[in-house]
């Protein structure tokens, strides 16, 4: 029986009052009319689980609060478990719980769909009930909802963006004023940006998290946070950055998802994450501040972006409220959504073998012949050089070089030949080129 049949509101269960949880509550009991007109059926709250129950909340009802999640999931009148937690191995078990007793769930929690698609989905499937992750990805820019339902009649290509805020404000900040990585960091932290411990953000955990998220909903196969090559930015420099804008680019820290061919036309995933040479002429190149953006090419539609402001907690809110409004009708009018879809069963390219172009740059000694030893060494591990840029340095001359699309386990061979080269006194940066 339907709740529109027994005229029972909804009940929804919400895990963490932080950031996001608070204002997930909050939006529900100011928009409570419109919430229920849009619904066609009541919401209610039964509970907001938190670590320390006694920690006094400004505004909450404190008969909502309780600190035990599991008694909280496990009531007859809680349909609906919002976990906005975070990590991973404990919300695991919650959402777990949930969905195995029956209730749908909504989640923000990237690092746990990245790592646990596959078990939360079959237990949502085995109990016809609804998951939902929205938030995970880029929090109010629809990208789920865009790759699980708008795209969904089309062969998506490519998926690359900048999708972690934190990164592309330090990076932004590093291009707009001159500044160092570390000066940079610093005032995102002074600014709420970056968290106190920015690890997962400037190593570029957060951003891979999400990629494999996009990358099974765009190509309909099996993603992990395991199958994602990912690099982060700390080992960018104030050099890079200027030698970036002197050839008309930008380094931005990208999420890339593409189906590549090989030889005999056999499709495979790439997925990776890693500091990118953007030309300034591209729509990725002036995405600003902490703001987030999606470049998806299909075949049908061709190319779309998508933009907005990719964190905190009113933006991640109204993601939440969005798939929460979505599994509230479904249990009000009955049915579910579409399950996870991986009938492709695409493998993953081992990382050696997808193709990039690169530019690198280097000292090399300062006198005649060195370009064609250096030239010598590319065409040896069969790399062709596209732009050749020499310039005068203080010890030295400093040559620049940008490369054609070679294979990554070339490449890598390559940089390893010139580090052990004569000529080269050193390899001072390898930064990858978007197409």
């Amino acid at each position: 029986m339907t709740s529109s049949e027994n005229n029972k509101p909804v009940g929804v269960a919400i895990l963490g009052l932080g950031t996001v949880g608070s204002q997930v509550l909050r939006l529900l009991g100011e928009h409570e009319t419109d919430f229920t007109a849009r619904i066609g059926g009541e919401v209610q709250v039964r509970g907001v689980a938190v670590s320390d129950a006694s920690k006094p909340r400004e505004g909450v009802d404190p008969s909502l609060i309780i600190d035990k999640p599991e008694e909280l999931i496990d009531r007859e009148d809680v349909d609906i478990v919002v976990e906005v937690i975070g990590g991973i191995d404990y919300p695991r078990e919650l959402v777990l719980r949930a969905l195995r007793a029956g209730k749908s769930v909504v989640t923000a929690n990237k690092a746990l769909v990245a790592a646990h698609a596959a078990e939360l989905s079959a237990a949502a499937d085995e109990a016809g009930v609804d998951l939902f992750y929205e938030a995970a990805v880029a929090a109010a820019v629809p990208v789920v909802g865009m790759l699980r339902r708008s795209l969904a009649g089309d062969k998506i290509v490519r998926i690359s963006g900048i999708v972690n805020g934190t990164t592309n404000f330090v990076l932004d900040a590093m291009d707009s004023t001159g500044a160092s990585y570390e000066d940079a960091l610093a005032e995102a932290t002074r600014l709420g940006y970056a968290e106190a411990d920015p690890t997962a953000d400037v190593e570029g955990h957060d951003a891979a998290s999400k990629a494999a998220i996009m990358a099974a909903l765009g190509f309909h196969s099996r993603v992990t946070f395991d199958d994602v090559h990912c690099e982060g930015i700390t080992g960018i420099t104030a050099a890079d950055i200027s030698a970036a804008k002197e050839a008309g680019q930008t380094i931005k820290l990208l999420s890339i998802c593409e189906r590549i061919v090989d030889e005999d036309g056999r499709e495979a995933i790439s997925a990776r994450v890693h500091p990118t040479l953007v030309d300034r002429s591209h729509p990725l190149a002036s995405v600003s501040e902490s703001y987030n953006a999606i470049f998806v090419e299909s075949e049908a539609a061709g190319q779309l972006m998508f933009y907005g402001n990719g964190a905190g907690g009113n933006p991640t809110a109204s993601a939440v409220l969005g798939d929460l409004v979505g599994a509230a009708r479904n249990k009000v009018h009955g049915g579910r959504a579409p399950g996870e879809s991986t009938y492709a069963d695409l493998p993953v390219a081992d990382f050696g073998q997808v193709t990039t172009r690169r530019q690198i740059d280097m000292t090399v000694r300062d006198r005649a012949g060195v370009l064609a030893v250096i030239s010598q060494t590319f065409s040896e591990h069969g790399i062709s050089l596209q732009t050749v840029r020499q310039e005068a340095a203080e010890n030295g001359a400093r040559l620049i070089v940008v490369t054609h699309a070679a294979r990554e386990h070339e490449i890598a061979e390559t940089i390893d030949a010139l580090g052990g080269d004569d000529e080269v006194l050193s390899v001072d940066s390898v930064i990858r080129l978007a197409d």
